[in-house]
């Protein structure tokens, strides 16, 4: 009775508003919509609600419109997530729609009578067609409603509906539950020929931009719909291909873009070897591989020419908005990709040939200063772009751009392009400059790149690191004539203006340099490496404590941070391990005085991290000293940082016996006070930082030192104070604590874990049930969509390790959840996907009745609390009654 009145108040609104408002009209409509999601076709009378509409229609027909309206949004609503049913009837309500799929195009078909309609009845069309219902090719390829839409092609005022409708059946056709292609050749065969005929209204300069746009869409559509069919190679094929040119041609670059993920799906089908399988042998697969890329050769070699157009900065660049200048910078890193896709067909030694007579031609126009430097700029950015496709034996085309570079003008915008391109093509520069001598000139231009702007400079610096990493072999002989590039750029000396954080470039770079000396020359080099980096830091102690607890954090990260680049780069652990051993008195005097600091102590820490990583066991007294200070300095100060360093401490050395009894004094020590910060979710909320780093740490000790962790009288301690945090929102520390629990059930998985399994069991069995439970709240709603995968993850682990055990706690947990949120089918069906898992089966398999719990149990917020109220995740010690 309730959903009869119900019923009856939405058609009368419908009939009252039929004239009104056309926004009221259509959230009535999604009103009425959204009650026939939740509403089963039964309870509409015979036939549901597409049949309710129909007799609507035929006994109130001036009502048509609004009627018409809620036609059009029925379908929508299958994919509106926002509506609160459940999964299973929402499933239920798709299938009673493509049901009814033949009724519904009836009642479209009648109202096209009506030529006002005419637009509205095409739109309710292309809405029934995102169904993807499986109505024969044969069939629709004659019916009145295609018909009509393909009709309004051909009008002097393109119809958006007609449009939108052709659109959706290219799509249509391409889809797997349509029947696919195949099935809907005859479709196809309609469709493609009346598109093909819209193409001279693409350079029609009569015509209106937005119909253009419309045709440029069609055309991308049948790109991107049939790119498998084009890919053959066929003379029907390149027809489209042809058009699709003309759309990448046209000089409004919204229109022209629409073409790029055609052209990179092409490009993928062609390369792909399992695009070719069906040919059987190689000879065979070879043969035809090497036919279609010869096919579509031309078509990829216009493309170069055509897009590169669009890298070039506009005349006015200097006064573009900051979204204008991000805009601008999209679509080069767009064409960047095309240029990319075009290299993957043509070979890069190919495409490089084109991009360089382009860049020829423009060369001249920036001889003089005053000269136009803009086409040179976007020329080379190209050929930057595709520097990963290029040849490192190329000897045609890179040694002429190589001599053409310093010959160009030092405008700060090509500089840096130049700059750019000279680091994208270090590894050619490696190969080639054991020929010729060519390192010597490329780095007197980056010296220029770095004394003109900051964006040169930056450029510069980052081409200095390429360069140095891939030419190193050869520039270790010249690392005294390297090194005052780095004195001057670490100072600010001269005219330098690379900043601060891209000096870390350069400090990279002759680490990388350092990493190729003999070990002897190596010390030396670190040695002077450091001394520009030292000094101030250790002018900054000298000053006395009350100066160095007042100065700014950046004064002294500054330089830590570049302390910490030459650890982790250079690669030659005595040489690290004899530097970190003389800088500790500077490093303790920081970590003894800025231990309140959280910016110096990450940076420190960091250093230390890198340190230990490159050095290892090489450390010697170092590491005891280290550990034992920031053990101590954690008990007061809690920074997180000291729990990350321990981290890699436990992963260096959490292996060796000789360091079994400091370790173990660390980690109780560290997670002994952790535990004591953190004994409710405030605590976790207030503090994700140090939940994160703690439980990052766990997850280290399971993995590197079982024998360790595992029996240590913490391990029980940590193991509650993981259970309280689980539902922390922040999502780091959530996963780490997440990550930490799965690898404590996946104990058994590991060679160095098995063994301590039975302790294992004896502090999860206790608390299988109270575990399991927040697990299923989390999954209920307590942590946000996003982590399901990592929560399901741990509890499929927690399932696998006690097998009926951990069941019987995921029914008990289950069933606290009223039948009022979920239903007995939906509880059976989650406790059926963990019994899988139990079993060994494929996880990805059980994924889909466990999101549909977390989807019923999170539908609205009135369902959300009452799961939430009764799994009561916060409390560790729940009585089951």
């Amino acid at each position: 009775m309730a959903l009869q009145t119900g019923q009856h108040y939405q058609s009368t609104l419908l009939k009252k508003f039929h004239k009104g408002p056309p926004k009221v009209r259509t959230q009535i409509s999604i009103a009425v919509a959204a009650l026939a999601v939740h509403v089963p076709a039964e309870d509409w009378g015979d036939g549901g609600i597409v049949n309710w509409l129909k007799d609507e229609m035929s006994s109130h027909p001036e009502y048509v419109p609004g009627f018409l309206e809620l036609l059009t949004v029925l379908p929508e609503e299958v994919f509106n997530y926002k509506i609160s049913a459940r999964p299973e009837r929402r499933r239920q309500f798709e299938k009673e729609l493509t049901s009814q799929m033949e009724v519904a195009l009836g009642i479209l078909t009648a109202c096209l009578e009506t030529s006002e309609l005419k637009e509205q009845v095409l739109e309710a069309f292309s809405s029934w067609l995102r169904l993807r219902h499986g109505i024969p090719g044969s069939v629709l390829a004659s019916h009145p409603l295609v018909l009509s839409a393909l009709s309004s092609l051909n009008a002097e005022l393109l119809s958006e509906a007609s449009v939108n409708v052709i659109s959706e059946l290219i799509h249509y056709t391409a889809a797997g539950s349509s029947g696919g292609i195949s099935v809907q050749i005859p479709l196809i065969q309609v469709i493609v020929p009346q598109v093909m005929s819209l193409k001279a209204q693409l350079r029609d300069p009569l015509k209106d931009e937005e119909d253009v746009k419309a045709i440029a869409r069609l055309f991308a559509d049948m790109g991107d719909s049939y790119v498998e069919l084009i890919a053959t190679g066929s003379n029907e094929s390149m027809l489209i291909v042809q058009a699709l040119l003309e759309v990448a041609s046209h000089p409004e670059y919204d229109i022209a873009s629409m073409t790029f993920n055609f052209w990179h799906n092409l490009q993928a089908i062609l390369t792909r070897r399992d695009s070719y399988t069906v040919f059987g042998n190689e000879a065979s697969i070879e043969a035809e591989r090497n036919r279609r890329l010869q096919v579509f050769r031309s078509a990829y070699e216009s493309l170069v020419s055509l897009v590169s157009f669009w890298v070039q900065y506009p005349q006015d660049y200097q006064g573009l908005s900051y979204e204008d200048l991000k805009d601008f910078k999209h679509t080069r890193y767009a064409v960047a990709d095309v240029l990319i896709d075009a290299a993957s067909i043509l070979g890069g030694d190919a495409t490089l040939r084109i991009l360089y007579m382009k860049l020829v031609e423009v060369v001249s126009l920036c001889e003089n200063e005053h000269g136009e430097w803009r086409p040179a700029e976007a020329a080379l950015f190209c050929i930057r772009a595709i520097s990963s496709y290029v040849s490192i034996v190329e000897a045609e085309v890179m040694p002429q751009v190589m001599i053409l570079l310093p010959k160009l003008p030092q405008q700060p915008q090509l500089l840096q392009t130049v700059c750019l391109t000279i680091g994208a093509y270090s590894k050619w520069l490696d190969a080639a400059s054991s020929k010729i001598s060519i390192l010597p000139t490329v780095i007197d231009i980056l010296m220029r790149g770095m004394g003109t702007s900051e964006d040169s400079a930056a450029a510069a610096a980052m081409a200095f690191r390429h360069i140095c990493d891939d030419c190193r072999r050869q520039l270790c002989g010249y690392f005294d004539s390297l090194f005052p590039i780095y004195h001057k750029a670490v100072n600010g000396e001269g005219s330098i203006k690379v900043s601060a954080e891209d000096s870390l470039h350069l400090v990279e770079a002759l680490s990388m340099v350092i990493t190729q000396l003999p070990p002897d020359h190596a010390k030396k080099a670190v040695e002077a490496l450091c001394i520009p980096v030292v000094n101030p830091l250790q002018d900054s102690i000298n000053q006395g404590p009350e100066i160095l607890e007042k100065k700014p954090a950046r004064e002294l990260t500054v330089h830590i941070d570049r302390l910490a680049y030459i650890f982790r780069y250079v690669n030659h652990p005595e040489a690290v391990a004899d530097a970190i051993q003389r800088l500790w008195p500077i490093f303790k005097a920081v970590f003894d005085l800025r231990a309140w600091d959280v910016k110096t102590m990450e940076s420190l820490c960091r250093a230390c991290k890198y340190a230990v990583r490159t050095s290892g066991r090489f450390m010697g007294i170092t590491i005891g000293a280290m550990l034992e200070e920031i053990q101590g300095l954690y008990l007061q100060h809690h920074q997180p940082c000291f729990l990350y360093l321990s981290s890699e401490v436990i992963k260096i050395f959490g292996s060796d016996p000789s360091c079994t009894d400091y370790l173990k004094n660390l980690i109780e020590a560290l997670f002994r006070h952790t535990t004591c910060l953190l004994t409710n979710i405030k605590d976790f909320t207030s503090r994700p930082d140090i939940a994160d780093d703690c439980f990052l740490l766990a997850s280290r000790c399971i993995r590197y030192c079982p024998q360790i962790f595992i029996p240590s009288a913490i391990f029980p301690p940590l193991v509650d104070c993981s259970m309280i945090g689980i539902t922390v929102q922040h999502r780091e520390a959530s996963n780490s604590i997440l990550i930490f629990l799965s690898d404590i059930f996946d104990l058994a998985k590991s060679s160095k874990g098995e063994h301590y399994v039975s302790i294992r069991d004896s502090v999860i069995i206790p608390r299988g049930a109270s575990l399991t439970r927040i697990l299923v709240a989390s999954i209920a709603g307590a942590l946000p969509s996003s982590r399901l995968e990592t929560v399901t993850y741990a509890l499929l682990a927690l399932t696998r390790a006690y097998g009926l055990q951990s069941l019987e706690w995921a029914k008990d947990s289950v069933s606290l959840i009223p039948l009022t949120a979920v239903t007995e089918v939906e509880r059976s069906r989650f406790i059926h996907a963990l019994s899988d898992a139990a079993s060994g089966k494929d996880i990805n398999i059980m994924m889909t009745p466990i999101e549909e719990l977390s989807d019923v149990c999170r539908r609205n917020r009135t369902v959300q609390d009452i799961v939430q109220g009764a799994l009561r995740p916060l409390e560790l010690n729940l009585v089951c009654v």
